[in-house]
């Protein structure tokens, strides 16, 4: 079976962001999901999931007010009828096709439960992209409930893109100072724990790095060990020493990657704080951040953990989470 792009839309201006590129966008710019199709040579797949409402509705609406009302008249209808159902993934369809020609495009309309649907649909996909609303000025996405869930349990890469991305910026300013698709991509950056370098998440930012033609920066941030912090005063050749030791790790960490992505230019930063702060610092000059979630199988069920949920609510670039183990 080929593996696809899939993107999960419910019609509200966050999804058609993440499928097309916030409405209206010129022809010739690229949503996220199109892009990563042509990216990676493979079909997009576009997820519409229709989920009835609840009677009586006492709940707020989880996509967007957009989502809300369509899924209100859906329900008002009772079963969707034959006709227009699937309507909405075949007109998105149509129009990415004549958008992008070198892109095969499916769609399809499921009912059930959105997050459900999208996990599902995850499981096909080489990546699931999900919208996600802007809390505008500088701040990060908006994360609902159905797009957490849907990042902790899904197997496969999501990337969270808000609604009003554009191809250009994605790409460094030209001359002018302004973003344009002719100019080359910003840098992947990549969230790394040098105490458990997981190969997955390695891979899928030097990837994303080279299919981009563009830099990958690597984020390591440190803090000393309990014992050797506990009590002590300020010592600054120690943290000198720790600083070289946690570089020096980071480097044999990348060193294997460098050699079988040699095209790809490789910076590495490795500092002292939060890793948080310093990867949403780094967001603000990213094409796409790409950060880690460790899958877990046991009684206390799926989790994202505070570095990857911080950097969803508050980078300013796309953000891939990449499940490992």
């Amino acid at each position: 079976m080929t593996r696809t792009v899939t993107a999960g839309l419910d019609g509200s201006a966050e999804s058609r962001a993440a499928a097309m590129g916030a409405p209206p966008t010129p022809l010739g710019q690229w949503g996220r999901a199109a892009r990563e199709a042509e990216l990676r040579g493979l079909p997009l797949k576009i997820v519409h999931v229709w989920e009835p409402v609840p009677d009586p509705m006492a709940q707020a609406p989880l996509l967007g007010p957009e989502t809300h009302q369509h899924r209100t008249e859906r329900s008002e209808m009772g079963a969707p009828p034959a006709e227009g159902w699937g309507s909405i993934p075949r007109e998105a369809a149509e129009e990415l096709r004549l958008r992008h020609p070198g892109v095969e495009v499916v769609g399809e309309q499921v009912s059930g439960s959105a997050g459900e649907v999208l996990v599902e649909a995850s499981k096909g996909a080489a990546l699931l992209v999900l919208g996600s609303r802007a809390l505008g000025g500088v701040g990060g996405f908006l994360v609902g409930s159905v797009g957490l869930s849907v990042v902790a349990h899904a197997e496969s890469p999501v990337v969270l893109v808000r609604a009003g991305e554009q191809a250009a910026d994605e790409h460094r300013t030209d001359p002018a100072g302004i973003p344009s698709t002719a100019t080359p991509f910003r840098p992947v950056v990549l969230g790394l724990d040098t105490d458990h370098p997981d190969e997955t998440l390695i891979e899928f930012a030097f990837d994303a790095a080279l299919r981009r033609a563009t830099s990958l920066r690597v984020v390591h941030a440190w803090f000393p060990p309990p014992y050797y912090a506990y009590g002590m005063p300020v010592d600054p050749p120690l943290h000198e020493a720790l600083a070289l030791e946690q570089s020096q790790a980071l480097t044999e960490a990348l060193s294997p990657w460098r050699q079988k992505y040699p095209d790809v230019e490789t910076v590495e930063v490795s500092r002292f704080g939060s890793a948080a702060e310093q990867l949403v610092e780094a967001s603000g000059e990213a094409s796409l951040v790409v950060v880690g979630r460790r899958i877990r199988r046991g009684a206390l069920g799926a989790h994202i953990g505070h570095v990857t949920h911080a950097v969803l609510h508050h980078a300013t670039a796309p953000v891939a989470v990449v499940a490992h183990g």
